[in-house]
């Protein structure tokens, strides 16, 4: 019979097979918005939370934040590189004032990451410490990451058009909450468990909004100009 260990081991294992699909299940993405030159009706509110999520879960991976958990560590350090680049993707297709908006983002992010590793390594001086509080801020940015796609729900909702909210992306979100869940669950790990339990459930509600707009989406209609199908964010 497989020991706890063992088996958590297995699922973190699969967890990072699923994580690695989830950050690249948005090639298509950006696929289009080469092809197009332009990232007029895509939105990188989710690429940026995700770029200070991927950072937050390194940190607390390190052994003297949270010892035996390099796979958290190895999965999300891969995210962070690649979602950086989606960023400036992003970026390079977008107009000037989106450009500012992502880049005030970004410092805004690498202020507060400092600020965190300074915090913790200067104030806090045993891994238990270090764990609550740096978990405490996981499980805040983790369901930003999770949450972020809100806008974009709430653009499906409005429009009736799934266009421009990848189902790839919606699925390798469910697949990845549920199985980071799980290994949470075989050793219990409240700041893994919460985040990603409702990360679990954001994907299945995307998954549901697919499969209820999928027909009513238009998928060669024209762009609008910009001002008219964007609802919120950068």
């Amino acid at each position: 019979m497989v020991d706890t260990e063992t088996a958590r081991t297995i699922v973190g294992i699969v967890g990072n097979v699923i994580s690695f699909g989830l950050f690249l299940s948005p090639i298509p993405t950006f696929i289009t918005i080469w092809k197009k030159k332009t990232a007029s009706g895509f939105k990188p509110d989710p690429y940026v939370a995700t770029v200070l999520n991927c950072a937050m879960w390194v940190f607390y991976g390190m052994p003297f934040v949270h010892p035996d958990s390099l796979l958290v560590v190895t999965i999300n350090g891969f995210g962070f590189c690649l979602e950086l680049i989606y960023v400036g993707i992003f970026f390079i297709y977008s107009p000037w004032k989106r450009r500012r908006n992502i880049l005030l983002a970004l410092l805004v992010e690498l202020i507060f990451m400092v600020a965190v590793v300074a915090i913790t390594l200067l104030v806090l001086h045993t891994t238990g410490r270090r764990s609550t509080l740096v978990g405490i801020l996981c499980i805040i940015f983790n369901i930003g990451m999770y949450t972020s796609p809100l806008t974009i729900m709430r653009r499906v909702i409005q429009t009736k058009s799934v266009k421009y909210m990848p189902f790839f992306l919606s699925l390798t979100n469910f697949l990845n909450g549920v199985i980071w869940a799980v290994y949470a669950l075989l050793k219990f790990d409240p700041f893994v468990l919460v985040p990603n339990g409702l990360g679990a459930l954001s994907g299945l509600v995307q998954l549901i909004l697919y499969a209820t707009y999928y027909r009513t989406t238009k998928w060669d209609e024209p762009e609008k100009p910009t001002s008219e199908v964007e609802i919120s964010g950068a």
